[in-house]
């Protein structure tokens, strides 16, 4: 690391936020990360993550609040103990955070630790990385985030950097995106005075008169348009995380409902508000159930195109839609929460399982991930806080009587009938499955998150 770089740290750690003195120390700072190479930004994550708590510090205040002999020396040094616990980099993220330096520097510090390690998780930096993400929160509350539809006489600049960031259905050209943001099709964004013209966290939204069932009738440009002033359904079809550096903070949640506060303003004959979203782990946890799925269904999904297979669909149609049902209803994570990633983030913010839908998107990616099912999750507005807090409290599942029912009638081989059943060989199956091109993996997107991060989302 520069010696400069490591000298300006130090200092920053001392000086008051906001003096004169430190602003130089913020400039050396700055410039040398806007060009360094990947070992020294690593040496610079480093150096933040060595600027911990003094324990030493930590243990004489909190002797000192043990042995408080009165209610005003108590709460003296229960302050005391306060300022111990807050670590030294603390004080220096937000000198880079204010001018000369700004916000854009700190999110960009967090995107290159998620870029360093394993599967985007913190590993050996953990405490840095949680440290920068409860920084990020306060700076990125929503309080402070105003919320935009875009549109097609918004800058090139922006358009593009939406359409580059878009993680769920990729955009196929300027038509495309041009369609996205017509009247019936909308997108909505959240921005922050810190990061002028540059979206966090955006949803695309489509205006319909039923609820749709598949993402081909959405982003077909050729479909009818629908008046939007008479429009029954606003259905979110994709939710994204334009910001690295923002993972872990839950702008999506919050994105959902301020574009349902909004839509219901601009356009009171909405009365349905739901997602048309992905199931990302439904295909991975019917791998994982073995020879416990019947063997009618393995032999169909080994067979390449089966999707294009009127005789072979129709077989597969009710059980695998069962299946997906059973998935959302019933599997579980180790800590009682649902196994999807998707799911998770939907119930969390009040929502409930509608609708699986069958073949809703029948594209590689959508074959990779869940065997072309996709779910509507809806937003009954009546019913979204108690949902939420029942979630929150005992990961309850709010679920339709249909998607229950499905879930009721889903065939599962017991392990002892399982060894009993004939049929084309399971590694057959699994090799197909897993053979799939990994072309079809999307970026990581807000409404299905890596880390129990899905959206941010969908």
């Amino acid at each position: 690391m520069r010696r400069d770089v490591e000298r300006s740290i130090e200092a920053l750690r001392h000086l008051p936020v906001g003096d004169l003195a430190a602003r130089e120390h913020v400039r050396v700072v700055r410039d040398a990360i806007a060009v360094a190479t990947d070992e020294e930004l690593v040496d610079v994550l480093r150096l933040l993550d060595r600027l911990d708590v003094d324990q030493a510090y930590v243990d004489a205040a909190l002797e000192v609040v043990r042995g408080a002999p009165d209610r005003v020396a108590l709460r003296r040094a229960q302050a005391e103990l306060r300022d111990a616990l807050e670590p030294a980099r603390d004080r220096v993220l937000s000198h880079l955070a204010g001018p000369p330096g700004e916000l854009r520097l700190v999110v960009d510090v967090r995107a290159a630790l998620l870029r360093f390690t394993p599967d985007g998780r913190a590993g050996a930096f953990s405490a840095l990385d949680d440290d920068l993400r409860r920084f990020l929160a306060t700076r990125f509350d929503i309080g402070m985030l105003e919320l935009r539809r875009l549109t097609w006489r918004d800058s090139a600049a922006l358009l593009e950097r939406l359409a580059r960031s878009e993680a769920v259905h990729a955009v196929r050209g300027w038509f495309d995106l041009k369609d996205r943001l017509d009247e019936d099709r909308r997108v909505y964004a959240f921005f922050h005075p810190g990061l002028p013209e540059v979206p966090l966290a955006f949803t695309e939204v489509a205006l319909t008169d039923e609820t749709p069932g598949a993402i081909r009738t959405i982003l077909n440009r050729d479909a009818p348009r629908v008046d939007a002033a008479q429009a029954r359904c606003a259905t979110f079809y994709s939710i994204t995380s334009a910001e690295r550096g923002l993972t872990g903070i839950p702008l999506g949640n919050a994105l959902i409902k301020r574009c349902v506060e909004k839509l219901r303003t601009e356009l009171p004959k909405l009365r349905t508000f739901a997602t048309l979203s992905p199931m990302p782990g439904f295909a991975a946890w019917l791998r994982a159930q073995g020879e416990a799925i019947p063997t009618s269904v393995r032999e169909i999904l080994a067979t390449p195109g089966w999707q294009r297979n009127a005789a072979l669909a129709n077989e597969l149609r009710e059980p695998l839609l069962r299946l997906g049902a059973h998935y959302v209803v019933n599997a579980k994570r180790g800590d009682g929460a649902p196994r999807d990633p998707v799911e998770r983030f939907h119930l969390g913010n009040g929502a409930s399982a509608d609708r699986v839908n069958w073949l809703g998107d029948p594209s590689g990616h959508g074959l990779e991930q869940s065997f072309g099912l996709m779910i509507n999750y809806r937003y009954a507005l009546d019913r979204v806080p108690t949902n939420q807090v029942a979630y929150a409290a005992e990961y309850r599942i709010a679920a339709s009587a249909s998607v229950r029912s499905l879930a009721a009638a889903a065939e599962l081989v017991a392990p002892q009938a399982a060894e009993a059943q004939a049929g084309a060989p399971f590694t057959r199956f699994l090799g197909v499955l897993r053979g799939l091109p990994s072309r079809f993996r999307r970026p990581a997107r807000l409404d299905a998150p890596a880390p129990d991060v899905v959206p941010s989302a969908q």
